[in-house]
């Protein structure tokens, strides 16, 4: 008998149309025609992320030879500009659109930047079968990620963004986000000289309960204005409607567990506002949102939630819970004198709901290398 195949309601009419070797074929037959698509389709997948390899590679060489020729040239500025027009016009002939003026001018500046630019492998021990240029270099990322980082003229700032995009899978719109948001700035505003210059040398580490922390967060995503005229509760609600970017923010190894999530001790109710679990540190880590300014009674709640965390949620064999508090507004003083001096499990951090402005950032950079 013939055994029309029917997805989705249809399943137990098919079931009962069909004999039952029949439908099992017919689920095995589909489960292989499922297997072979997915493998072209990671093969499409492979060949494109190969092809764009070969062209960041392309690129690199490209800028070399026209930079290479222009040195070659008696008046460099107008010898320069007349080959790089030239060129262009070639290549577009040749191969259609991809070879503008600018983008020619975009390769020259990615080997004059790269060329002098070299970068540990260390955080790239899956890598070691990719191409080297003649300077010893390597490249990890796309073209579109590289036209981001170009931009940076700090390189240790562009050596951590460029360990960070490649280690963690961002892609070419989440670096720049994540640059726009000064990251690295934020990271190092919390870190002493020794570990900035890791952070440039292996990118953000998660060894401690410290390495996870930011100050401030920045939550733009959430769309609220500066000025606090929302609730606490819509805080909330704009974070769990974002909560994929807000995984962004937290950085590696973090994963939802819930949020308003209770618990009764001595016959009261208590709700931490957002719960996560991170991987690496393998600990339970508790967010709660403040949208004014921090009190001390908020560290002492906080600090009530993670002994229960650890008392009573906790495994043995997992490390200990760490909380942090994000509020609009805090005093440093008030929180080194609630916490004890060798706190390491909470946290206070401000956050923002529109993008800093990296100068300010930068200064305060500077400001703290001084000190």
């Amino acid at each position: 008998m013939l055994c029309t195949f029917i997805w989705g309601s249809d399943i137990m009419k098919r079931k009962e149309e069909c004999g039952r070797g029949e439908y099992m074929e017919n689920i095995q037959n589909e489960n292989f025609y499922n297997k072979v698509i997915e493998l072209f389709q990671n093969a499409k997948k492979n060949l494109s992320a190969a092809v764009n390899m070969t062209m960041v590679y392309s690129y690199y060489e490209a800028g070399r030879m026209i930079v290479e020729e222009e040195q070659g040239g008696k008046e460099r500025a107008a010898y320069g500009k007349y080959i790089l027009k030239e060129l262009s016009q070639r290549l577009t002939q040749k191969f259609g659109r991809g070879y503008s003026y600018d983008n020619l001018k975009l390769m020259r500046k990615f080997y004059l930047v790269y060329s002098k630019d070299s970068i540990g492998e260390t955080p790239f021990p899956q890598s070691e079968k990719l191409p080297v240029t003649q300077e010893g270099r390597k490249f990890y990322l796309s073209w579109s990620h590289y036209l981001i980082l170009m931009r940076i003229n700090n390189i240790e700032e562009r050596h951590f963004y460029e360990i960070e995009a490649y280690r963690n899978g961002w892609s070419k719109d989440e670096l720049a986000r994540q640059y726009g948001s000064s990251l690295y700035e934020r990271l190092a505003l919390s870190r002493n000289k020794e570990e900035v210059m890791r952070l440039a040398i292996e990118g953000q580490m998660l060894e401690k309960p410290e390495d996870i922390f930011k100050d401030p967060y920045i939550l733009e995503f959430t769309g609220l204005p500066e000025m606090v005229t929302y609730s606490e509760t819509e805080l909330e609600n704009r974070i769990i409607d974002n909560l994929q970017k807000f995984l962004l923010e937290l950085g590696r190894g973090f994963t939802f567990v819930g949020r308003q999530v209770r618990f009764t001790f001595e016959e009261e109710h208590f709700r931490v506002d957002l719960v996560f679990y991170n991987r690496l540190l393998r600990c339970f880590v508790l967010f709660d949102l403040k949208i004014g300014q921090l009190k001390h009674q908020d560290i002492g709640q906080m600090q009530m939630y993670v002994n229960y965390y650890d008392r009573k949620v906790k495994l043995e064999d997992e490390n200990s819970t760490i909380g942090i508090i994000i509020c609009k507004d805090k005093k440093d003083a008030i929180v080194e004198m609630t916490l004890p001096k060798d706190n390491n499990q909470i946290f206070a951090s401000k956050y923002e709901t529109v993008l800093p402005s990296k100068e300010e950032l930068q200064t305060l950079l500077e400001d703290k290398n001084l000190k």
